[in-house]
């Protein structure tokens, strides 16, 4: 099977002053008003009468020999940030397909830092290239770049160099969290996985833990083991650690890394969301992808990672509707309803998050339905017991466009709607509210430590190539957990 993660950090890239001949597709941005770049060889005029105008995104390509010469819009010159630079590059990216060898001005943009635009323009290209293959035997559907040149000029050229330098391992852990979530459960179950973790952190310089399914039980994980009952293959926990000399802070997250989720009896109906539920592992991908790349950035703060990994199956040992679980904290869950299944891998995760008394817990799954409905497919749910932790999550995702939402966590209103005869709690509350019900049962695992959950339901899954996402998962939540890890302050 074809990996296009390593498609990605394979790419040979480079920051020079002026365009290398061997470079065959050349990228210059051209802005909604200005100068338009000498080396495009048409001005403004010829641009419009094509259709092109230098709005953000646009892209315009004119052939030239055995290669082609793109124009790049960049909207208004005054207006341009990173966020606006990743798209940018991402659709030149994708003009430029069929080139191996692209070389693009958009690093020298004066209006974003170079370090900055650096970072930005080769997240774009990479990701904006990436193109999973899998099982298929036409492999050439997958991405020819080989080579990408930054062209900048002498005051910004050592900048752009260094941040591109962490772009590149910034979009090879975004790949690699698609690449997880892509493959399909027949080839990627909860002990592959937790193979896979262990060769990552060897060469990542992260410390791994797995737990086997007679390991949980000693420690009494009744989530996860819960969930796993009516599965064949058994279930692992996957402790990760990365952890620096003095560090600044301690972040613990949270995967939930649900393999395959058929709903277990409460089975889900045969229908295209039920088609991409080898994705709900989502959220395990993109921490473990996030902890590959904080050696390589310099993180300051220590992180401790956990992914709870387990298939939800429906058989004839499977979880009952009524049955009481006990999880690793105590709390006892009546069980309504087995599709909501990823609260309760997550109550394990979490309690034991607590006993490392880390300053901050984020968590981060494919949960509710619910926030689909909310708020579509291009933005998360962020909600938590520490309003100044989710300001940084909410600071982190505005920086790398990937966009949250604050719903409110409101055990006053709605609590009572997880109240059970039987347990401590039901693990679901009712038709209404489902992602704020849902976190108000995972706050239920985290006592005092802050805490902030991350619902990407809706952005796990893209139905079409849109901006650095290409058709398929999508990696969201990876960079954004980078970026709160290495920015990260024990909120007060």
């Amino acid at each position: 099977m074809s990996d296009a993660s390593t498609a990605v950090t394979n790419v040979n890239i480079s920051t020079v002053r002026s365009v290398p001949q061997a470079a065959t597709a050349l990228g210059y941005a051209v802005a909604t008003k200005g100068a338009v770049p000498r080396a495009l060889g048409v001005g403004r005029a010829a641009l419009a009468a094509n259709g092109f105008s230098g709005k953000a995104g646009e892209v315009l390509a004119v052939p030239n020999g055995d290669g082609m010469i793109v124009a790049i819009g960049i909207g208004d010159p005054g207006s341009i940030d990173a966020n606006g630079l990743r798209t940018a590059a991402a659709s030149f990216a994708r003009a430029a397909a069929k080139h191996a060898h692209l070389a693009v001005n958009l690093a020298d943009v004066d209006h974003v830092g170079a370090k900055q635009a650096g970072q930005a323009v080769v997240e774009g290209v990479l990701l904006g290239s990436y193109r999973y293959v899998g099982l298929k035997n036409d492999t050439s559907a997958g991405s020819r770049l080989t080579d990408l040149t930054l062209t900048a000029g002498a005051s910004r050229e050592r900048g752009v160099q260094q941040g591109a330098e962490r772009g590149a391992v910034v979009a090879g852990a975004a790949a690699l969290a698609r690449e997880l979530a892509n493959t399909p459960p027949s080839h990627l179950n909860a002990k592959d996985i937790a193979t896979k973790a262990v060769a990552i952190g060897a060469a990542t310089g992260l410390d791994v833990e797995v737990f086997n399914k007679d390991q949980l039980q000693q420690m009494g994980c009744g989530g996860i083991l819960g969930v796993n009952r009516g599965s064949t293959e058994p279930p692992r926990m996957i402790k990760l650690t990365y952890a620096p000399r003095n560090p600044t802070g301690h972040l613990a997250m949270v995967g939930k890394g649900v393999m395959y989720d058929s709903g277990g009896i409460s089975l889900k109906p045969s229908n295209p969301m039920h088609a991409v539920m080898k994705m709900d592992m989502s959220g395990a991908a993109a921490v473990l992808s996030a902890m590959s790349a904080l050696k390589a950035l310099r993180c300051r703060a220590k992180v401790t990672a956990y992914l709870m990994c387990t298939d939800n199956m429906p058989s004839g040992s499977a979880l009952k509707l009524g049955d009481v679980l006990t999880i690793r904290n105590g709390k006892t869950v009546e069980i309504h309803n087995t599709d909501a299944e990823g609260r309760l891998v997550l109550a394990d995760g979490l309690s034991l998050a607590v006993e490392e008394q880390p300053d901050g817990i984020v968590d981060i799954a494919t949960l509710t339905g619910a926030v689909l409905g909310a708020l579509g497919t291009e933005i998360a749910g962020v909600l938590g017991t520490s309003q100044p932790l989710v300001d940084q999550v909410k600071e982190r995702a505005a920086a790398v466009d990937e966009p949250v939402w604050q719903l409110p966590l409101d055990t006053k209103r709605y609590r009572k709607l997880l109240d059970s005869v039987v347990a401590d709690m039901k693990n679901v509350g009712g038709p209404y509210a489902g992602t704020i019900t849902a976190s108000i049962f995972l706050s239920e695992f985290v006592g005092d430590v802050p805490y902030a959950h991350l619902d990407i339901a809706g952005p796990m899954d893209i139905a079409a190539d849109n901006g650095i996402y290409s058709r398929g998962a999508s990696g969201f939540g990876t960079r954004l957990l980078i970026d709160l890890a290495c920015n990260f302050t024990p909120p007060r």
